[in-house]
């Protein structure tokens, strides 16, 4: 008999379900920072709040799917690149929601935020092609829509 059909049934449509869980909220974080990208083009501050504030509420999303890869005992390889993540959210809480500082204009913040986020965005890349590669290739093309958000918000 192979572990599979040894496993308890419930227990692997709980990881499955922690594995759907994770690959939406990463596409949803990939999409949302793109919408941030584009309301902050186009000085959109409704947008630009509810898109904030999506990428914000994913912590949550992320946090569970952190406590299900624990209990799934999974590699330590996901559970870093998830607590990378959560690092990432946090630091965008501390900063853009409680201190509230332009911490976007003083360049000793900006390099380690952007360090960080980039640390996240990649760990979110990964974690994607270890559940499923096909979910990944979903994953990194969302990444590469925000890329693509990112340079138009530089662009004129």
């Amino acid at each position: 008999m192979t572990k599979e059909k040894d496993a308890d049934p419930k227990l692997t449509d709980f990881h499955r379900l922690n594995d759907i869980l994770f690959i939406t909220s990463a596409i949803i974080f990939n999409i949302s920072v793109s919408g941030v990208y584009l309301a902050s083009k186009f000085d959109n501050q409704v947008f630009l709040q509810a898109f904030g504030a999506i990428v914000v509420l994913l912590s949550i999303l992320f946090a569970i799917s952190l406590i299900g890869y624990i209990k799934k005992k999974a590699g330590k390889k996901i559970i870093i690149s998830l607590v990378i993540i959560l690092l990432y959210l946090i630091l965008e809480i501390v900063l853009d929601y409680i201190l509230k500082i332009p911490f976007r204009d003083i360049l000793a913040l900006h390099i380690p935020y952007i360090i960080v986020f980039y640390a996240a965005a990649f760990s979110i890349i990964g974690v994607s092609f270890n559940i499923n590669r096909k979910m990944g290739f979903i994953v990194l093309t969302t990444f590469w829509i925000l890329i693509g958000c990112l340079i138009y918000m530089y662009l004129g």
